[in-house]
């Protein structure tokens, strides 16, 4: 009788996961060759080919959609299996984007108690602009986003609205007819993209005095009189900054929040932690009316 072990398994639904040996070997944290002669040796005990080498890409055959399916129950049974009996389960390494420095000050406190209920979770956290990270969501290089996109998300699992306002120092002054002075993240930050629209449709031009990679060399921008930034009324209400209703600029369209989770991988975990993130989100935002509920609206994830 031939046994197939379980880490040649773990490697097959791992590219199959990640539509890619390489994205498969990160997330393994072995080299793509390992990942290539453990799937070869995978077929050599099957004895029939699982991917598909008539395509561009990584596709099964039909044998091979047969064959993730029993090893997706079997790869589940085996670490129920070793749960139960006290071992070691295998790490997850859960792997988080965003777009906000806000949001990279709440985790830390929402990971830690998301591992005391699951101890063999880890987590890489990276942090960059919108577009990038929703790329690499898609390409199954990060598990979650959380971040602010202009448009309303159609596939996030978490969705919420960012009214976003003008903010300013208490003694700048802006004089008609000259170019508004704008403090951002810079293109392509959903802020500046938010600003830059808005001016645009009011006819107004605006020059670019400070662009900052963090909050806290925007925000000090700000204070000294640079210029005026967008952000979320909630940030600013939580920064004590002075909101620029006062001032003559055209009003800032929505923003909106969002926490997007992968297709693939250890989804199920993926999701608790997301519902973790959106139920502390929710605690963070203003009251409004229907309370969290009205705040957040379950959004099904795209197929």
């Amino acid at each position: 009788m031939t046994n197939i072990p379980t880490d040649l398994l773990r490697t097959f639904v791992a590219v199959v996961d990640n539509r890619s040996f390489t994205k498969a070997a990160n997330s393994l944290g072995v080299t793509q060759p390992a990942v290539s002669a453990q799937i070869k040796r995978l077929q050599s005990l099957l004895g029939d080919d699982i991917f598909d080498r008539t395509v561009q890409g990584v596709s099964l055959t039909s044998h091979g959609e047969i064959v993730v399916s029993y090893a997706r129950r079997l790869l589940s049974i085996n670490d129920q299996i070793v749960h139960l009996g006290g071992g070691r389960r295998p790490e997850l390494v859960i792997r988080i984007g965003t777009s906000s420095d806000y949001t990279l000050m709440l985790l830390p406190d929402i990971l830690a108690t998301f591992r005391a209920r699951f101890p063999a979770v880890r987590f890489h956290i990276s942090a960059g602009f919108t577009e990038p990270l929703m790329r690499q969501l898609r390409d199954g290089e990060i598990d979650l986003f959380v971040g602010l996109s202009t448009g309303e998300p159609r596939d996030a699992h978490e969705v919420w609205a960012a009214p976003l306002v003008w903010v300013r120092g208490p003694n700048i002054r802006l004089d008609p007819g000259d170019p508004v002075p704008l403090i951002s993240s810079g293109e392509p930050s959903v802020y500046h993209r938010a600003a830059a629209s808005a001016l645009r449709a009011a006819g107004l031009g605006w020059e670019e005095v400070f662009v900052g990679p963090v909050m806290a060399s925007l925000s000090g921008a700000v204070a000294a009189g640079l210029g005026v930034m967008p952000i979320t009324r909630r940030r600013a209400i939580d920064d004590g900054m002075i909101i620029g209703d006062d001032l003559p600029l055209p009003a800032l369209s929505h923003a909106y929040g969002g926490i997007f989770v992968r297709e693939g991988g250890a989804r199920e975990i993926y999701e608790q932690l997301a519902d973790d993130i959106a139920a502390r989100m929710g605690r963070r935002m203003p009251a409004m009316p229907g309370g969290v509920a009205g705040l957040f609206a379950n959004k099904d994830t795209a197929a």
